[in-house]
């Protein structure tokens, strides 16, 4: 039987000695971070990889986040950590529905969350994330957006960019449309004092209830650099834990118990010892035409960032 340090310093010594970068999604467990060579976001840490000297990448993530950082960096071998960890949102629309669309709405630019498929981002024209979205889709010379997949972040980049026409569909994330104006009247009546930082891929009714709306970077980053000492956080319930980590002199609440990524928390310290112990793993493979077209989606929202 390991402790959770013994695991934790096992891990630490076999990556080192195997030469394998560890990416953590913000939203592990507190853990996994720990041993992690870079945590953040997810573009982020594709942007951290590629950089890396590693040849081997461990993403404790979900999938479309591995394939992320494939196609950043084709001549890693990237593996999963969890070959189940999937996203919901990443799976709500193919290639043939939104090429369905596309024909729907010919001259419509598609602006695509880096929330999706590699295969999805083969037809889209530009990513984006949640803390780039409304500086990319305002760099878009085209008027006509179509914005894909989450709608609730659609909404709230498009009241920031009124000048365009953005056409949305209905898709989203699972795990932030738990959270209703319910809960942000019961956490506020709890804890009066409390700022309350969102994600914009929470329903609207609650971003207009919120102090502050941001990526997950951007709420960390909030949280500690403000003179508030308490904050009701609205994002995946581990960035309480993480902040009650980083700022102990100040206090964090979940907006709602309920807003977990089971995805997410798939992945296991045990999956990560496992890994560089064996080497085994499932290794992220992508085809070549698939990574060149999917590149060029990235490759536009640098440009346009």
């Amino acid at each position: 039987m390991l402790t959770t340090r013994q695991m934790q310093d096992e891990i630490l010594r076999l990556k080192k000695e195997k030469d394998i970068c560890i990416l953590a999604h913000a939203y592990q467990s507190q853990n996994i971070l720990e041993v992690a060579d870079f945590v953040g976001d997810s573009y982020g840490l594709s942007l951290q990889a590629a950089k890396t000297e590693h040849k081997t990448v461990l993403m404790c993530g979900v999938r479309f986040m591995a394939e992320t950082v494939k196609i950043l960096s084709p001549e890693k071998k990237v593996f999963l950590s969890n070959p189940q960890a999937g996203c919901p949102m990443a799976s709500q629309m193919d290639v043939e529905m939104i090429s369905a669309v596309k024909a729907q709405n010919p001259g419509y630019t598609v602006a695509a969350y880096i929330n999706t498929t590699s295969e999805l981002k083969t037809i889209c024209d530009v990513c984006v994330t949640s803390s780039s979205a409304v500086k990319i889709i305002k760099n878009i010379e085209n008027k006509n957006i179509l914005f894909i997949p989450d709608c609730n972040l659609g909404e709230w980049v498009a009241k920031q960019v009124p000048e365009k026409n953005i056409k949305l569909l209905q898709g989203g994330c699972p795990t932030h449309v738990r959270m209703s104006v319910k809960d942000v009247e019961k956490a506020r009546a709890l804890h009066p004092d409390a700022k309350l930082l969102v994600h914009p891929e929470c329903l609207p009714a609650v971003s207009a209830m919120a102090d502050y709306i941001g990526s997950t970077t951007g709420i960390m980053d909030y949280a500690r650099k403000s003179d508030a000492k308490e904050f009701i956080i609205g994002t995946e319930n581990s960035i309480v834990e993480h902040l009650q980590f980083e700022c102990p002199d100040k206090k964090f609440y979940p907006l709602s118990k309920d807003c977990v990524c089971h995805n997410m928390k798939l992945t296991t310290l045990a999956d990560v010892y496992h890994f560089v112990t064996t080497g085994h793993g499932e290794e992220i493979i992508l085809e070549q035409e698939i990574m060149d077209k999917a590149r060029k989606c990235i490759d536009t929202m640098l440009e346009l960032g």
